[in-house]
């Protein structure tokens, strides 16, 4: 079947579904469909209490095949905005993040290397890129210190450690060799591998995420709960050990590197890390665990909160026990804190960004996207129709969540097997268009607002 004819096999299938009128927010089962009712301006509310019991469902293995892009192919995006293609022919571009002069620096995760985009404000496509620093381990998470105009070095994260590059304003390569900043981040290797990274507002603490092992602990042996108490009292409520150690975890250090800690325990996989510009808290988005069914667990976008404890692997989304760890850790029930906001289950949201463009931004969106977080969802495996490949917005008031998300960029899937876009970075350009990089087909596209 040709990719013409396949597209409109799919838009076809969408047609027929109802998606939320402008004033409603889908709820209940509705919210935690597939694919198929996606679209620009649909909203979603996912609540707690709608959550299906465990193996409602049975546990689906279905990846998706990437096809090479449709002729003409765009992305979907709200009325009132336009969507290029920014760059093309990148290996898996993953992580993005601005430099203070407009440059994006891009994490090519497979190919071991750190690449710099330049574009004169306002641009449509990149007119210059070089290799900032290659050779590393599945860099993933960059952040510039210290946080303001002239940062002095580029952070990396890596599998296991952190580095840092001497930088200033304009460097297209990197002057030198790395310093090391934190040589091991946990005592084992395996799992996920993607490390996010962000400093504070105030440049005192670098964060660092780092995922789970596994999927619930299954090779962690079981702890008495006395000398699990102990355990937590020691590191922090809810931190796995064995091979779990310093997993699923938000790391805090000095910005040298130094009085490591956990910062909040029990949380999968933050696969994405955000700092708000405004009120300073923590994100994350989160990959939660497979094997429960097509809708359990849901996703997540949550701030997160010093000393918390978001669950894994004993719980899920608040006070939830995991079926398959039953009884393990009853002393930890009613001390779990539940996340913000909940997404189709199993879409893998992977990067995270807050909408803070500079004042006088040419490309900038209406003033209603201020301070909201646009999310990026690279897509399901573990679900027998998919849910993700796309890029939602999270209204914020005050810096607050309301649970809802609504569907911002879409249309990367063709059918049921097969999609051409994989969205993972997402980055505010400093002429206020949203940047994303999507690794199936190596592409970040530019969306900007036309009006109206």
């Amino acid at each position: 079947m040709g990719f013409r004819r396949i597209i409109g096999a799919a838009f076809a299938i969408v047609s027929v579904v109802c998606p939320a009128a402008a004033d409603e927010v889908l709820t209940g089962k509705a919210a935690q469909d597939d694919w198929h009712a996606d679209k620009p301006g649909v909203r979603r509310h996912i609540a707690r209490e709608d959550l299906p019991a465990p193996f409602a469902s049975a546990s689906a293995s279905h990846g998706s095949a990437v096809a090479s892009p449709p002729e003409c192919a765009l992305p979907r995006v709200p009325a009132g905005f336009s969507v290029t293609r920014f760059a093309s022919g990148l290996e898996g571009p993953r992580t993005l993040r601005m430099a203070p002069n407009g440059d994006v620096f891009v994490a090519e995760t497979g190919a071991g290397t750190v690449k710099v985009l330049r574009a004169p404000d306002g641009s449509k496509e990149v007119f210059r890129q070089d290799v900032f620093a290659s050779g590393l381990e599945g860099p993933f998470g960059m952040a510039f210190y210290p946080p303001g105009p002239e940062p002095r070095w580029i952070y990396i994260a890596q599998h296991n450690s952190v580095l840092r590059y001497a930088y200033r304003i304009g460097d297209m390569k990197a002057s030198g060799p790395p310093e090391v900043v934190v040589e091991q981040l946990a005592p084992s290797l395996g799992g996920h591998t993607t490390r996010d990274l962000q400093f504070s507002l105030d440049g005192k603490t670098l964060f660092v995420s780092v995922g789970s092992a596994s999927n619930v602990a299954e090779r962690m042996r079981r702890m008495p709960v006395p000398q699990a108490e102990q355990w937590d009292h020691a590191h922090s409520l809810g931190a796995a050990w064995d091979s779990e150690e310093n997993r699923a975890d938000v790391l805090a250090f000095d910005p040298d590197g130094g009085h490591g800690r956990v910062y909040a325990a029990g949380i999968r996989n933050c696969a994405g890390l955000g700092v708000h510009p405004v009120s300073g808290e923590v994100w994350c988005v989160t990959n939660e665990r497979d094997g429960l069914g097509d809708n359990l667990p849901p996703d997540y976008a949550t701030r997160v909160k010093d000393g918390a404890f978001y669950g894994w692997p004993w719980y899920y989304i608040g006070d939830n026990e995991e079926p398959r760890l039953k009884g393990a850790r009853p002393d930890l029930a009613g001390k779990t804190t539940a996340p913000d906001v909940l997404f189709q289950a199993h879409s893998a949201p992977l990067g995270i960004a807050f909408y803070d463009p500079p004042a006088g931004a040419v490309s900038a969106f209406p003033a209603s996207f201020l301070g909201d977080a646009f999310v990026t969802l690279h897509g399901s495996w573990n679900r027998a129709k998919r849910t993700g490949y796309k890029v939602v917005r999270l209204p914020l008031k005050n810096g607050a969540p309301n649970g809802e998300y609504e569907d911002f960029l879409t249309g990367f899937v063709l059918d049921e097997e097969n999609v051409w876009g994989r969205p993972v970075g997402v980055a505010v350009a400093r002429d206020g268009a949203l940047l994303v990089s999507e690794d199936g087909n190596g592409t970040i596209w530019r969306v900007s607002f036309s009006g109206g």
